[in-house]
C-alpha cells in the first residue's frame, strides 16, 4: 500500500472544516434541541444532521491510524498465507490487491453467505468468484470461522476451523465483515421510533428524519434503498446542505417546503476494484469484469477528487499516487 496514498486519506477534520467547531467525542443521546456527548458536553442545535455511519474501532489520532496501516502492510508483506473473513466488497478488494501484488501468497476468503458481494446481483457474484479462483484464491462460502479458537505460537500464526469443519492455516487474518450501523444511541431518544430493525433511520425524499423540520440524516445510517458507498454519501451531503441553506434563510414555511431539494435513490453502477488494473462493474444493463471497468475507476480510487471537494491542496506527485500492496 502506497504510504503517500494512505496519508492523503487520513485527514483531520480541522483541515477542511475551517469555519466549524469540532468536538471529538461520541454522541450518547439527543433531544429536540441538544446532543449529549460521551465527554459530558451538551451541544445545542437549531438543525441536526446525523451522519454517524457504522461502528468503528479505529484509532482516533492520525498518527496512530497511519501506524495501524503500516502495521497491516508489514503483516501482509511477511505472510505466506492470509485469511480474509468476509466476502463483501472490502474482502474481495483486499484479496484481489494481495494476489495481484504477490501471486505466490495463499489467500483464503471465508464468507458466511451463499455468494460473494451480496450487495450486487448474482451475475456479479459469479464473475467475482470465477476471477478470484483464477488467481488461486480459495473461497469458502456458507461458512463462518471462530477467530478466538485459532491455535498457534502467536496471534498471527494460527490454524482456524470453519463452521463446516474445514481447516485454514494463515500467517495473518483480516476481518472484513460488515459493521453494525452506529445508531444505538438513538433508540431511547425522541428519534427512536424512526430507527428500523436494521438500525437505520427512516428518511423522506428530502433526507429528513420522520419529516421533522430540522433533523436530517445522510450516509450509511439512512434507509435509502441503494448501495452504501462513499460517493453516494457525498450526494446526500450536497442535497442536505442545499436544503439547510434554504431553511436557514427563513421566509414563508410553505414556500420553503416546495423549494426543498429531493434525493432519489441511486441506480448507478457499483464498481469493485480487483487490483491495480481490473475491476468488476454492475451496470443497469450489464455486468462487466476486466480492464475496461478498471480503466473507468480512477487509479487513486477517487482520493484526489474527494480532496478537491474538501478544498484540500494537491500536488502533481500526489495526483499520481495509487494503492499498492
Amino acid at each position: 500500500m502506497d504510504p503517500a496514498a494512505v496519508e492523503r486519506t487520513v485527514i483531520p477534520h480541522s483541515e477542511y472544516l475551517t469555519h466549524a467547531k469540532v468536538v471529538t467525542a461520541s454522541a450518547v443521546g439527543v433531544d429536540d434541541s441538544v446532543v449529549l456527548t460521551s465527554v459530558g458536553r451538551a451541544v445545542a442545535y437549531d438543525f441536526l444532521v446525523i451522519a454517524t455511519g457504522r461502528m468503528c474501532n479505529r484509532p482516533e489520532k492520525r498518527e496512530d491510524r497511519l501506524r495501524m496501516f503500516e502495521h497491516d502492510k508489514v503483516r501482509i508483506a511477511a505472510a505466506e498465507s492470509v485469511l480474509i473473513v468476509g466476502g463483501g466488497p472490502i474482502g474481495v478488494e483486499l484479496a484481489a490487491e494481495i494476489v495481484m501484488g504477490s501471486p505466490d501468497k495463499r489467500v483464503t476468503i471465508v464468507h458466511g453467505g451463499p455468494r460473494l458481494l451480496m450487495v450486487m446481483g448474482e451475475k456479479a457474484s459469479a464473475k467475482a468468484l470465477e476471477w478470484l479462483r483464477s488467481k488461486n484464491v480459495t473461497v469458502l462460502l456458507d461458512q463462518t470461522v471462530d477467530l478466538d479458537a485459532g491455535s498457534g505460537v502467536s496471534p498471527d500464526d494460527k490454524v482456524f476451523t470453519t463452521s463446516a469443519g474445514e481447516t485454514v492455516t494463515a500467517d495473518c487474518h483480516f476481518v472484513c465483515t460488515g459493521r453494525p450501523v452506529a445508531s444505538g444511541w438513538l433508540r431511547e431518544s425522541f428519534l427512536g421510533d424512526h430507527v428500523d430493525g436494521d438500525g437505520r433511520l427512516a428518511v423522506d425524499e428530502h433526507l429528513r428524519v420522520g419529516r421533522l423540520r430540522n433533523v436530517f440524516a445522510i450516509g450509511d445510517i439512512t434507509d435509502v434503498p441503494e448501495a452504501k458507498q462513499g460517493y453516494l454519501a457525498q450526494r446526500h451531503a450536497m442535497v442536505v446542505s442545499r436544503n439547510l441553506r434554504l431553511l436557514v434563510k427563513g421566509g414563508d414555511g410553505s414556500s420553503r417546503e416546495h423549494k426543498l431539494h429531493l434525493y432519489k435513490a441511486s441506480k448507478a453502477a457499483i464498481t469493485v476494484t480487483l487490483g491495480r488494473r481490473d475491476a468488476l462493474s454492475e451496470l443497469p444493463f450489464m455486468t462487466v469484469i476486466g480492464h475496461l471497468p478498471g480503466a473507468v475507476k480512477p487509479r487513486d480510487l477517487f482520493i484526489s477528487r474527494t480532496r478537491r471537494m474538501m478544498g484540500l491542496k494537491l500536488s502533481a506527485r500526489h495526483d499520481q499516487s495509487m494503492f499498492r500492496i
